[in-house]
């Protein structure tokens, strides 16, 4: 079997087909405040799936509406921009990608784990002052890269996670043993051509990188929320190993037991709701 260059997954990260339009809109538009909230309420309605997902996750007991939730442009007012921005991006993120290629990826508990790391992701930016919903988007997308080698390289991805099973080693791991390189490094590809901000493709560069020369919280935080999502164990798989922690990430995060344990308790209570409302 032939694997791929990184020059041949860059080449296949080129002829993705782009996401949808208002989702590339929204995608860019993360952490810009000059965005017009009714055009971008009206674009994410005339999408009916977007919209249902946007709507159904808004809904949830996530958000604690007290009443339902009927259209999109009510969720502006009620949620705030930026927040259903954030909603409505990993609804429509979920949905871009189907289930097919690889017979052995479980693509239901990837992103159990991945809303898991968002979810994480969330509850360290706000004490450490970060945008929470850049913060949830970026642990949401943090293993964009696994995503592009199975659907473009099923065959060379079985064998990967044969390798991973046979070592019981970690995913990035089995895939440097086959590939020469790691979903880390296809993500950032990915993100950079999906125009996403550069502090969010450096969070996804370095996310299994606890050696790093960190540049930024949002880097430390997607790495430290990766981590305690793989702790928490939200994919239910027997061979779901827990990565190495960067000791200097989490103390430049400030994290002491008392927040470990707030940001594991809100995690547990908000994925059931948040699965239910992107994954069916």
């Amino acid at each position: 079997m032939n694997t791929p260059s990184m020059q041949e997954v860059l080449q296949g990260v080129r002829e993705l087909p782009a996401l949808p339009a208002v989702v590339m809109e929204l995608v860019q538009s993360i952490g810009n405040a000059d965005i017009n909230a009714e055009d971008l309420a009206e674009k994410i309605s005339h999408d009916q799936a977007l919209a249902a997902k946007t709507l159904r996750l808004a809904n949830s007991s996530f958000y604690g509406m007290s009443r339902q939730v009927t259209s999109i442009a009510e969720a502006t007012t009620i949620l705030g921009l930026r927040t259903l921005r954030s909603v409505a991006t990993a609804a429509g993120l979920v949905g871009g990608f189907s289930a097919a290629g690889s017979k052995s990826f479980d693509f239901h508990a990837f992103w159990r784990h991945a809303i898991g790391t968002a979810l994480c992701a969330r509850s360290l930016a706000r004490t450490a002052l970060v945008d929470e919903d850049v913060a949830f988007t970026a642990g949401l997308v943090h293993d964009i890269g696994r995503l592009v080698l199975v659907s473009g390289f099923a065959a060379s991805y079985e064998a990967v996670i044969a390798y991973q099973r046979e070592h019981d080693g970690l995913p990035s791991e089995a895939e440097q043993a086959v590939f020469g390189f790691d979903h880390a490094a296809v993500g950032g590809l990915i993100a950079e051509h999906w125009k996403f901000s550069p502090a969010i493709v450096l969070a996804i560069t370095q996310h299994h990188d606890p050696q790093a020369d960190r540049k930024s919280k949002l880097a430390d935080i997607v790495h430290v929320a990766d981590n305690m999502a793989h702790a928490l164990d939200l994919t239910h798989r027997e061979d779901d190993l827990v990565p190495p922690l960067s000791v200097a990430a989490w103390s430049r995060l400030g994290i002491n037991e008392e927040l470990c344990l707030q940001v594991f308790r809100a995690t547990e209570e908000q994925h059931g709701a948040v699965c239910q409302s992107l994954l069916t």
